[in-house]
């Protein structure tokens, strides 16, 4: 039995206060009720009026404070599916797996997505349902699953899907993440050794070349000047060099940050078409997940769209409309651009031995391994390009401190 909430005043997201009763009934089940803004005595005369037997009471959970914490906090989906498996597939119920898992959580946030999955459950509401009220911390593909998982009744073979789709593509992000620390680490030692020629050796051979009387040539004069500057305000350099260094990290940190740095990344011609095929990728397992799960290919194709850049979502978009009007799918993908010929040949074996959903998994795993093999290559071949640029850069501060010294022998001679 539910208490609906009272309104808030406009403007303002006023705390509402709950009772959470364990309670057990007559056949010996135990359950966990909830109400909203009502006293404790009255909180048990409506228990005890639907002759159940109170078991215990915890009070004091505000669940608009608890939302708001959860709204702006990172929710560890993978973490939270493998648990909830684990927990299924030892023989409890979903009720009872979730109860446990808030029970053990420490973290505030995650502890307040926790309760207000169990609050919808508490209101009769399918765990889809649930998971669809927080957009954030579920999305659509991982809600459609459970959804159709409901109306089988195998929600951790559903479960065993995703977890395999998330662990594939966090195997390819760690790849990434791997790939790019060594670079980074080349370009910031590379930066703090070009600055500390600039601001500590570059003055010292300026008090030099000053004191013979010799003129310099201009760019080693360009050079000794600019390295003056930094000498007379080394504390103002240092400091730029170090807020610059930690915007860049706090921007990497956060996920827009990422997401930005990315995209600008990937605007170059030599990672767009590798790009692409990575999001192929995805959208190949994705749909492969939401088939095996009981979706039908159309609306599949519509959910995962977000999965594609601008461009490869406006070909779906025709895809999609071919596939509608039937035409296959190996046929509408090669039509729009969105199919490799392996893609194309694993897809149309799917289709004939009615094996779709496996194929296209087949298809994101071949995809996968190929871009892995490209990562590879790419970082040997990076990282040997920014050992010679920063050589260049480190090389050509050295020639221009030493070129007057150059044309003071050549005269001497």
């Amino acid at each position: 039995m539910q208490v609906p909430d009272r309104p808030s005043p406009v403007g303002a997201a006023a705390p509402v206060t709950r009772l959470r009763l364990r309670v057990q009934g007559a056949d010996g089940r135990a359950q966990t009720l909830e109400y909203a803004d009502v006293s404790e005595h009255e909180a048990v005369r409506r228990v005890v009026a639907r002759g159940l037997r109170v078991l215990a009471i915890e009070t004091g959970l505000d669940v608009a404070a608890a939302s708001a914490s959860a709204a702006g906090a990172h929710f560890p989906l993978l973490l939270f599916s493998q648990e909830l498996l684990a927990l299924l597939d030892a023989g409890l119920n979903l009720n009872e797996a979730l109860q446990t898992l808030h029970a053990k959580e420490r973290q505030p946030p995650v502890r307040a997505v926790l309760a207000e999955m169990l609050l919808g459950l508490s209101e009769g509401k399918n765990f889809s349902d649930v998971l669809a009220r927080t957009p954030r911390h579920f999305p659509e593909v991982y809600v459609a699953t459970v959804r159709a998982a409901e109306r089988t009744g195998d929600l951790p073979r559903a479960l065993s899907r995703f977890i395999a789709y998330q662990l594939q593509f966090d195997t390819i992000r760690k790849k990434l993440i791997s790939a790019a620390i060594y670079p980074v680490m080349l370009l910031v030692v590379g930066g703090f050794v070009t600055l500390f020629l600039l601001g500590y050796v570059v003055p010292r051979f300026s008090a030099v070349y000053e004191s013979s009387g010799r003129p310099l040539p201009w760019m080693s004069g360009v050079l000794l000047g600019f390295g003056q500057v930094i000498h007379a305000h080394w504390q103002l350099a240092l400091a730029g060099f170090m807020v610059a260094g930690a915007v860049f990290g706090w921007g990497v940190s956060r996920a827009r940050g990422r997401a930005w740095l990315l995209e600008q990344v990937l605007r170059l011609p030599w990672f767009a078409g590798k790009a692409e095929e990575f999001r192929l990728a995805r959208f190949y397992r994705a749909v492969g997940l939401l088939l095996a799960s009981g979706i039908s290919l159309s609306r599949a194709m519509g959910m995962v769209d977000g999965l594609l850049g601008a461009r490869q979502q406006a070909r779906l978009a025709q895809a999609r409309q071919a596939v509608e009007q039937g035409q296959s799918l190996s046929v509408a993908l090669l039509a729009a651009g969105l199919a490799s010929p392996v893609a194309e040949s694993l897809i149309k074996v799917g289709e004939r031995s009615g094996q779709l959903a496996e194929m296209l998994e087949r298809t994101a795993r071949f995809q996968d391994e190929d871009f892995a093999r490209w990562v590879d290559w790419a970082s040997r071949l990076l990282e040997p390009i920014l050992m010679s640029v920063i050589g260049i850069v480190i090389g050509t501060v050295v020639v221009l401190m030493y070129m007057p010294i150059f044309e003071l022998a050549g005269s001497l001679q």
